[in-house]
């Protein structure tokens, strides 16, 4: 790699770092807004968790899905599960935002991660649709042991993405202890589910 190609990279990885500060629509346990780099981290602690209970998953490709999985929302941000239903240019706009955050990057490796992201936006493999469903649970999660939010719809969340996680033994199982935590959650009065 050359001196430019190490600045360019240089540049990629700073401008990635905005995904720190990208906020997300769950709270951690103490109240805070979560950021898409938090998501990130522990949707990687998941995949190096649950990965090994599924036979035939490459391990080390899951965990690169889920760096590069929300990478596009440094510029854009986060767009909540219950409003990406209608939000119809979401998905192009995250990949155009993925692509213009890359531009600097060696080629070889902006093909690389183009490839990663695309993998993961069509669910083309086992690992990519493994990590879409760790997402899902990943996001449950935060929000049933956030604080008491008049935002979150924890009836929506007891069906958010069941077809994903269902296919995942060990995902649905774990999947199924987080739905208990949000049944308790739910506010007749307010959530409609």
């Amino acid at each position: 790699m050359t001196q430019t190609d190490l600045a360019n990279l240089l540049t990629v990885l700073e401008d990635a770092g905005a995904l720190r500060d990208t906020l997300r629509s769950g709270r951690t346990a103490l109240g805070r807004p979560e950021s898409a780099a938090e998501h990130s981290w522990r949707l990687c602690l998941i995949a190096m968790a649950l990965a090994p209970a599924h036979p035939g998953l490459d391990a080390a490709r899951v965990l690169q899905l889920c760096v590069v999985h929300d990478l596009g929302e440094t510029i854009s941000g986060d767009v909540p599960a219950t409003r990406q239903g209608t939000d119809p240019e979401r998905k192009s706009r995250e990949r155009r935002d993925f692509l213009t955050l890359l531009r600097p990057a060696p080629a070889a490796i902006r093909e690389s991660l183009i490839d990663l992201y695309d993998e993961y936006d069509s669910a083309a493999t086992a690992e990519a649709r493994f990590v879409k469903a760790i997402d899902k649970l990943e996001t449950l999660i935060t929000h049933a042991q956030g604080p008491d939010d008049d935002g979150i719809d924890f009836a929506f969340n007891l069906t958010y993405g069941r077809q994903a996680t269902d296919r995942f033994p060990m995902v649905a199982a774990l999947r199924s202890l987080v739905d208990v935590k949000t049944r308790a959650r739910v506010r007749p009065d307010i959530d409609q589910g």
